[in-house]
């Protein structure tokens, strides 16, 4: 290809190009463009129907009106679990009476020793606000593929299990719509300013 060719050839690409680029910020401009992605988010959460530590019925409903923490956990989990739920309580805490309109959550990934009596007796060292919930294996799935949390029984050696599953603490807004994963590495005064604005 000789040089004038090259030369007509770069000239007719870079106009092309401008010519699309053009057009890409007009459709962005009149708003005419391709729809948005749907929002991720809305695939979080959803109904629920468990037991609480004082043995009664709780659904997705009873959270409603108040932005809700919900972690799941176990009672015999070595380090994390208690170390997110103090947290929690602390944050909690640090709200002052705002603290009454949050809800927290702790939905146990382990029903098969986490009764209602043992949630309860696990929970009084917590700030009462906490709720603790669990249900039979179905009742549990259901709620662990709405929040898309993973969790497994692990064997180990002695005969006995733990369980492992995701650790995040899952904002939920006054609506039961999930907001983002709440981050709990950092002062109780920041966490709660940042809760504050979803009372």
């Amino acid at each position: 290809m000789n040089p004038r060719t090259t030369r007509l050839v770069l000239i007719l690409s870079a106009f092309l190009a401008g010519l699309v680029l053009c057009f890409a910020v007009v459709l962005l401009v009149t708003g005419r463009g391709p729809a948005p992605l749907a929002n991720p988010t809305a695939a979080i959460g959803g109904p629920f129907r468990l037991t609480d530590q004082n043995g009664q019925t709780i659904t997705d409903r009873d959270l409603k009106g108040h932005p809700s923490l919900v972690f799941f956990g176990f009672t015999h989990c070595p380090e994390i679990c208690p170390t997110a739920l103090a947290d929690i309580s602390q944050i909690i805490d640090t709200l002052g009476p705002d603290g009454g309109k949050v809800n927290a959550l702790f939905v146990t990934v382990d029903p098969e020793r986490d009764t209602p009596a043992v949630l309860k007796d696990y929970l009084a060292s917590f700030n009462p606000r906490l709720i603790g919930v669990g249900g039979d294996a179905d009742a549990l799935a259901a709620i662990a593929k709405a929040y898309r949390v993973y969790y497994k029984k692990v064997p180990l050696k002695d005969g006995d299990y733990t369980m492992d599953h995701t650790a995040i603490v899952y904002l939920m807004d006054k609506n039961g719509q999930f907001v983002a994963p709440f981050s709990l590495r950092r002062r109780p005064e920041d966490a709660a300013a940042e809760l504050r604005k979803y009372l």
